[in-house]
């Protein structure tokens, strides 16, 4: 059965030029050139160079306003602190968070160095201000009965939608909690890699093309090879192991979705997202006595620092357990 193809995804440094970026030629060549190196030597996710796209945009926007023209190459060069402070003041006034303003600043960062590696000049101005601070959020994993249940097709057994479709959304969501993947990971998994049967690990492709072996438990497998028993598509060995409704890829926006039908029928709070279960996943096995070296490599975060968060998760939810138990507390 002939599949739906979706147009081809633009680059960053493609729509930027599409959308003429509020900057003098110079400096938006220097930009274009800055993101097609970012892609193609750093390799840095498709999310991350469409919000440093974003970033550049809203700053030259609003030098453009300050300097009453398009700023150039000597222009960004030139720029004081003074300049940057008041980007990040009108952002903030715009209620951006803490944590946005400290990647736009680290993507006119990296701009800038792109330019003294260029031998364009020193934007000095970038290394001397200080990084906003960011409100520490910590993840909101579910409970162990929640993942468990969001990841089978028994609470969504009287919706209106065929059966197949009902055990991919289970087997996706199962690949989210039961092995650790992103969204993104779990539908970038080929048929001829789909892990079923005896295959206990699958290679992942996660952020920065970096690939780690991500084992598969059996509840998963099977989760898999129900959903493949009922697809009625003929799966091609290098297409995607799990397809939309006419065959096609199928979009992240579908799960989530399915996962706001199932928060309303289990009541869970707007924060059970798809990327929640990975949360849940590194939470839980955390609690479980599971080791954060380990915990790092399943998650394929590149630093300890990033996976340590989840010890101030179970230390709080340990915290919250005493207090509601313990007699003097």
């Amino acid at each position: 059965m002939p599949q739906n193809r979706r147009p081809a995804r633009p680059s960053p440094e493609d729509s930027l030029a599409q959308a003429a970026l509020p900057a003098a030629p110079d400096l938006a060549a220097i930009v274009a050139a800055w993101l097609a190196r970012l892609r193609c030597e750093r390799r840095l996710a498709g999310h991350t160079l469409e919000a440093y796209g974003r970033d550049v945009r809203q700053f030259l926007a609003f030098l453009s306003e300050r300097f009453d023209a398009p700023p150039g190459k000597a222009d960004f060069v030139g720029l004081v602190t003074g300049d940057l402070r008041a980007f990040l003041a009108r952002r903030r006034a715009e209620g951006i968070d803490g944590r946005s303003l400290q990647r736009a600043l680290s993507a006119l960062r990296s701009l800038a160095r792109h330019c003294e590696r260029e031998g364009f000049g020193t934007a000095s101005a970038f290394a001397a201000i200080r990084a906003p601070r960011a409100a520490r959020r910590l993840p909101r994993p579910l409970a162990v009965a929640d993942a468990k249940a969001v990841a089978t097709t028994a609470v969504r057994a009287g919706e209106a939608r065929e059966p197949w479709i009902l055990a991919r959304d289970a087997a996706v969501l199962a690949l989210c909690y039961g092995a650790g993947l992103r969204i993104g990971e779990a539908l970038s998994i080929r048929r001829a890699d789909a892990p079923i049967g005896d295959v206990d690990a699958i290679t992942v492709l996660g952020k920065g093309a970096k690939t780690r072996q991500a084992p598969i438990i059996a509840p998963v497998r099977a989760a898999i090879e129900d959903y493949l028993a009922l697809c009625p598509y003929v799966l091609e060995p290098d297409g995607p192991l799990f397809v939309g409704a006419k065959g096609g890829p199928l979009s992240p926006r579908i799960l989530q979705l399915a996962m706001e039908r199932l928060r309303g029928a289990l009541g869970l709070p707007d924060s059970a997202t798809p990327h929640a279960l990975r949360h849940s996943f590194a939470t839980h096995l955390l609690a479980r006595g599971g080791d954060l070296r380990t915990i790092q490599e399943l998650l394929g975060h590149a630093s300890l620092s990033t996976t340590q968060i989840y010890t101030a998760v179970d230390g709080a939810r340990l915290l919250a357990a005493y207090r509601a138990a313990h007699p003097r507390a």
